[in-house]
């Protein structure tokens, strides 16, 4: 998700911004000196994994293996079962670690591979963390176990003080994920660690899309890794929470206390179907499925929440953009937040006008989380369209509506989808899976990356899943003009087979509608 925590704080941006100047200083962060800078693994050719892929990979110099995650289950398999094939390193980069359910099964599998030796680096962005500081300052105590806080607060209480009197600091985050195994498969793309990412909440369920990819592309996941564990903020967190060290005793009891309660998680009827799937056996048994074929890194550099946002020496944005600049004939964009300016809607008018067909699918009002980022995208709908931009937006029931067209089961039954996958495909060819939303926020304040797979099969399997559901999961929005020429929207779906065209936003109350426009008012376009 964009953040739970921008959704509390936009409303009041202002007269926070006015309530700072009045507030003194908080405390500075400590030295973060003495650290040991460390490096992938490079040395595991010789370990089971690399020993069942390299015969693969022989036959394909130069190519990658990769597969699409599209499910929560399948993203959650393949994760438990990676971490119980790691050998030698397991490293883990996110925005969003969870010690829920689903986090606790990953923790706990985790845990199992330091007690055998495994080398294991986490680094967690610390906005959202708030809660766990002594979850990862016990898992920390692991002799194999290394944890670093990414952009840390300076107090581990008080976090509202600080954001209003460190503003331009804190307001830049680390929103990358991946987790690498070995140092020869890895995990790209915008799945949080949490049961929301896992298809294990029965309130919200974030449609999202990873990518497994083993090959001559890990090692430069790696080294992007690396620049951010090394970077000079990346804070060790037992410099941040000093109860870690000063008691270590207590530390190893809660980790084995954590361990217990991973065990009992991957007890449940959920974990130990995903761990009996063909798909998690089939990662144990060595047998990587997959598609093959070229593959490339675009990753901003972690100097990026240092930089002046308008500097883009230090992002990856402009080399996702000239990937898009390359189509020439079909554009895809999957965006779960999707706000554009003038210059980007000339952007796409100029690829329209030569030539190219392009479709965006980004949240309706009732699937968003975050109602600000609607309120940024709405205004731009009719310039799109006139633009010549296909645009969809997810329907809050996509997955039923789904369940009930292709009678496929989903592990559990949501309440209500939203949309988190960032995939863009160019050329029904290539194919960007990763963390960077078509948005301000991603582009100029936080940090991203993501993979590019070159697949015509791939990306053809995935327009084709598009072209098959769109109608069913989401709505059609077109321009309609009356007989005055005054323009408005209307949004068409499919329900239960039957073709339904609407003239109102759907989901969206009187009240909500006024609450959007309040929003629009406010100069938070950068922040969206």
């Amino acid at each position: 998700m964009a953040s739970r925590f921008w959704r509390s704080w936009i409303g009041v941006l202002l007269a926070a911004t006015v309530l700072a100047a009045l507030l003194p200083g908080c405390a500075s962060l400590p030295a973060n000196e003495g650290r040991t800078p460390t490096a992938a693994i490079t040395d595991t050719a010789d370990t089971a994994l690399g020993k069942t892929l390299a015969p693969r990979l022989a036959r394909n110099p130069g190519q990658s293996i990769f597969y699409p995650l599209g499910t929560g289950p399948d993203a959650l398999a393949a994760r438990l079962a990676l971490a119980r094939a790691a050998t030698k390193s397991l490293d883990l980069q996110y925005y969003i670690f969870d010690a829920d359910h689903t986090g606790k099964a990953l923790i706990g599998d985790i845990i199992d591979a330091a007690d055998r030796g495994v080398r294991v680096r986490i680094l967690v962005d610390d906005l959202h963390t708030d809660k766990s500081d002594t979850v990862w300052a016990a898992l920390d105590s692991h002799p194999n176990i290394e944890i670093r806080l990414f952009n840390p607060f300076a107090q581990r209480g008080g976090r509202w003080l600080q954001m209003l009197v460190d503003y331009s600091r804190l307001n830049r985050r680390m929103h990358n994920k991946q987790m690498t195994i070995d140092n020869l498969v890895t995990i790209v793309g915008g799945r949080n660690i949490g049961d929301a990412y896992f298809s294990a909440r029965p309130d919200v369920d974030f449609s999202d899309l990873d990518v497994m990819v083993a090959g001559p592309v890990v090692p430069a996941v790696s080294a992007t890794f690396d620049e951010y564990w090394n970077d000079p903020s990346a804070y060790p967190v037992a410099t941040l929470v000093p109860e870690g060290k000063e008691a270590p005793a207590e530390m190893r009891a809660m980790r084995k206390q954590i361990q217990a309660e991973g065990e009992a998680a991957r007890a449940s009827p959920y974990v130990q179907e995903l761990l009996d799937s063909g798909l998690a056996k089939g990662i144990e048994a060595g047998r990587l499925p997959g598609y093959v074929g070229s593959a490339t890194v675009i990753a901003d550099k972690p100097d990026k929440i240092r930089d002046d946002p308008d500097d883009s020496s230090s992002h990856g944005g402009p080399q996702l953009r000239k990937l898009l600049e390359q189509a020439q004939s079909d554009l895809v964009l999957v965006s779960p937040y999707f706000v554009v300016d003038d210059d980007g809607i000339k952007w796409f008018a100029a690829q329209v006008k030569r030539g190219v067909h392009i479709r965006v699918l980004t949240n309706s009002f009732e699937a968003t989380d975050v109602a600000a980022v609607h309120a940024g995208y709405a205004p731009q709908r009719k310039a799109l369209l006139r633009a010549g931009v296909e645009l969809y937006e997810l329907k809050a029931t996509a997955f039923a509506d789904l369940t009930r067209t292709t009678k496929k089961p989903r592990m559990f039954a949501s309440s209500r989808a939203s949309l988190h996958a960032k995939a863009y495909m160019v050329d029904r060819q290539r194919l960007y899976i990763g963390s960077l939303n078509l948005d301000p926020r991603s582009l100029r304040l936080n940090t991203e990356m993501g993979v590019v797979v070159d697949s015509p099969t791939l990306a053809q399997r995935f327009a084709d899943n598009m072209d098959k559901s769109l109608g069913d999961v989401a709505y059609k929005v077109e321009l309609k003009k009356d007989e005055n020429g005054v323009e408005s929207l209307t949004w068409t779906t499919r329900e239960k087979g039957a073709v339904v065209t609407v003239d109102k936003e759907p989901g969206m109350s009187v009240f909500q509608h006024i609450g959007v426009n309040m929003l629009r008012l406010l100069p938070i376009e950068d922040e969206l």
